[in-house]
This record gives structure tokens, C-alpha cells and sequence, in this order.
């Protein structure tokens, strides 16, 4: 009865240990995640909250402590799955270490009747009587094997003992250190909550101001979209000019070349569909176009998060970044052409095959038309905004003429 106590022990044991190396890896990729949300609460204070002597409309405000509330508010959330799973360890290793107290005090007691018996056939005269009572030399074989391996299951009992009396040790210090790395997110996740109610405080008192006087800042939102269309359209219609600029060239240099798209895209030689290929490789890899920035304006339609009757459509995205900070290229390629647009600064276009990127608000332009470009080689600076009051990149990739979303081809954008 005492063995199959043993056994059933050592079974839940077993199942124990596989489920806490489980909820081992799930603490690991949320601790992953939690280490990437306090990097990008880092990065909005950086890039959004830089210096607060500078003028910027309500608007800008709005959105700026609208990222810091979303980004803290993902922070709570994983900080409290993380809470939770450390709390299902710590009942896991309670119930480990009442399941080896168990398993040990069996253990302790089949040991201690093996002493007892030991103790009372110690005498060397008892073991002589042992051997000499056999009936046969077999049987007197037999009865030494015996004793031997009676011997040596009491030695191994004994390390057993000794293993699994360490093994206790070892889990009562690891309860101990789980149990202080739940106070420390619980403290953790109790700051961020007081500053969430401080951010939504000060998202209130800017709603407030924007409420006084909805119309205007609804009327400010809708001439910032027909300007930001505006853009959009002379970038679509420059690089329409410059596939079939491109392609009079290439009709001119070569007729070893494809013939375009129906939607009326490049023609391409060998080495740019090799280029357009590797290109395509390298979708959800490529390099940042900035090396410290962060998206405050994605891809597509969105309903104006303060103004839901209000939609906004951006074309490409839109990445804050530092002041002065270098631009750089996405991909190796050619500069196909720069451009000055009237409220986008320099705009720069690099062709990759059939593939285009384009970065606009440049305040200073390092590359000009026909060079070659490497990978993260620097092509400009991002220009400040003075009604915005920050430095931000809008960032496009084409395929031909239509527009994809760079979300999909950034690495983690």
C-alpha cells in the first residue's frame, strides 16, 4: 500500500513539474512583453513629451497622452497575467512541496523499518546462522546476494532521502523568491494604475477644452486630412510621372526589358525583378526607416478616436521621431527622384524593382536622383513640425502605383 502511495506521489510529481516548465516559458514571453511595453512607454515620454515649454495644439495634446494611456494600459494587462500565472506557480509549488513532504515521510518510514530489521540481524554471529541454516549451497549463494542488495537498497534509500530533502530546500527557496517577484508586480502594476488615473485626468481636462468647441477642432481635423489628400495625390501622381519616365529610359537603353502592369507599372529588366524578388524576401524584416521612432498615425481609415463622426485616412504611416533624426533607406535600391511638396518638405523616392519607398518631411536631403543606396544608408534628416510641435516622418511603400501597407513589411512596425 505504502508503494503505490510512493508511486502515485512520484506521478503527480512528474505531471508538476511538466506543467510549471510550461507556465516557466508563458512567465518568459510575458515578461518579453512587459520588458517591450515599458521600451515604448520609454519611447512616447522620449519622442512625445520631450520638453513641455513647446507650443502644441490641443489636438497633438490629445493624441499624445492618448499613446501613453493606451501603452500603460497594455502594461496593466500583461503585468496582471503575469500576476496570475506567478500566483498558479506559487500553488503548484505548495502543492509540490506538500506532495514531497508526503513522498519524504514514506521514505523516512520504509527507511526506518529497514534500520530496525537491520539492527535486529546485525550481530555477525546472526548472519553465520543465516548462511549455515541454508539447505543447500544455492540457497547459501542466494541468501549473501541478498544481504548485499539489502545493503546497497538501504545506501540508495538513504541518497534518496538526502535528494529529495534537497529538493524540498530548493522549491521552499524558489516559493520564497516567486512570492517576492509577485509583491514587486503588484507594486509595479499599483504605480502604473495611479499614473492611468493621473493620464486620464489630463486626457479629461483636454476632451473638456475640445468639447467647448467641437466644431472648430472638427473643422482644424478635416482641412489637416484634405491637406495630408492633397499631398498624397501629388505623391501618387510624381511617381506615376517617374514609372513612365523610368520606363522611356530603359525603352531607350535596352529592349531586353517586361512589359509593364496593366495598371500601368515598370518595366522590368533581369535585375530588377531579382530586386523586386528580394525585396518581396524580406516582407516583415525590413529595417525602420528611422532608427528610434515610434508610429503615432497608422495605415488606412480610422475613426477619429475623440471625434467618432470624424474619419481620417492616412496613406502611409506616420513615425515620431527626434529631432533632426537620420532617415534612412529601407532597402537597397535607386533614388528615383526628389521632390519639394508644398506642406511635405523634400520627399525622396527610392525604386526597388517594382517597389517604391518614399519619405517625406525632410528637412535635408543627403542623396539625389541616380545614386544607388544601401540597406540603412542615411538619405536625409525628418523636419520639425512648428504647428505640431514634433519631428515626424510620413513613410509610404508602393508597389508600382498602388499603395500597401508599411505596417506589413517593417520589422514589429
Amino acid at each position: 500500500m505504502k508503494r503505490l502511495q510512493v508511486y502515485l506521489i512520484v506521478f503527480i510529481g512528474l505531471f508538476s513539474v511538466v506543467n510549471l516548465s510550461a507556465q516557466s516559458d508563458k512567465q518568459k514571453q510575458l515578461e518579453q512583453r512587459r520588458q517591450a511595453i515599458l521600451q515604448e512607454i520609454k519611447q512616447i515620454n522620449s519622442l512625445l513629451f520631450q520638453t513641455k515649454k513647446e507650443e502644441k495644439s490641443v489636438l497633438s495634446q490629445v493624441e499624445d497622452i492618448n499613446h501613453r494611456i493606451s501603452a500603460t494600459e497594455n502594461l496593466i494587462r500583461i503585468t496582471n497575467q503575469q500576476a496570475n500565472l506567478l500566483t498558479r506557480n506559487i500553488n503548484n509549488n505548495m502543492n509540490r512541496i506538500s506532495s514531497l513532504r508526503e513522498e519524504l515521510e514514506i521514505m523516512k518510514a520504509d527507511y526506518a523499518e529497514m534500520v530496525r530489521k537491520s539492527y535486529k540481524s546485525k550481530n555477525q554471529q546472526s548472519r553465520i546462522m543465516f548462511l549455515l541454516s541454508s539447505e543447500s549451497f544455492l540457497q547459501a549463494y542466494k541468501r549473501v546476494q541478498y544481504m548485499k542488495q539489502y545493503a546497497a537498497f538501504r545506501k540508495k534509500q538513504g541518497v534518496e532521502i538526502g535528494n529529495k530533502t534537497q529538493e524540498l530546500q530548493e522549491l521552499n527557496n524558489e516559493l520564497l523568491a516567486q512570492k517576492k517577484d509577485k509583491q514587486k508586480l503588484i507594486d509595479e502594476n499599483t504605480a502604473a494604475k495611479n499614473q492611468l488615473i493621473k493620464e486620464k485626468k489630463a486626457q479629461e481636462a483636454l476632451m473638456a477644452t475640445l468639447r467647448k468647441d467641437e466644431s472648430k477642432y472638427t473643422t482644424q481635423i478635416r482641412q489637416k486630412q484634405k491637406e495630408a489628400d492633397k499631398i498624397d495625390k501629388e505623391i501618387d501622381k510624381l511617381i506615376k510621372a517617374a514609372i513612365a519616365e523610368a520606363n522611356r529610359k530603359k525603352e531607350k537603353e535596352s529592349k531586353s526589358v517586361s512589359t509593364p502592369t496593366t495598371s500601368g507599372g515598370f518595366k522590368l529588366t533581369a535585375e530588377d525583378k531579382a530586386l523586386a524578388a528580394n525585396f518581396s524576401n524580406n516582407k516583415g524584416k525590413l529595417p525602420w526607416p528611422l532608427e528610434k521612432g515610434m508610429v503615432v498615425k497608422s495605415f488606412g481609415t480610422h475613426r477619429h478616436p475623440q471625434f467618432p463622426n470624424v474619419t481620417t485616412t492616412s496613406s502611409g504611416v506616420e513615425i515620431a521621431t527626434e529631432d533632426n533624426a537620420p532617415v534612412r533607406a529601407i532597402f537597397e535600391g535607386n533614388v528615383m527622384s526628389i521632390q519639394l511638396i508644398k506642406g511635405a518638405n523634400k520627399v525622396v523616392f527610392i525604386q526597388h524593382g517594382d517597389y517604391i519607398s518614399v519619405y517625406s518631411n525632410l528637412a535635408t536631403v543627403s542623396v539625389k536622383t541616380g545614386d544607388k543606396v544601401t540597406t540603412k544608408q542615411t538619405i536625409g534628416t525628418v523636419a520639425k513640425s512648428p504647428t505640431a510641435g514634433r519631428t515626424i516622418l510620413k513613410f509610404y511603400i508602393y508597389r508600382n502605383n498602388t499603395k500597401i501597407n508599411p505596417a506589413d513589411w517593417i520589422y514589429r512596425m
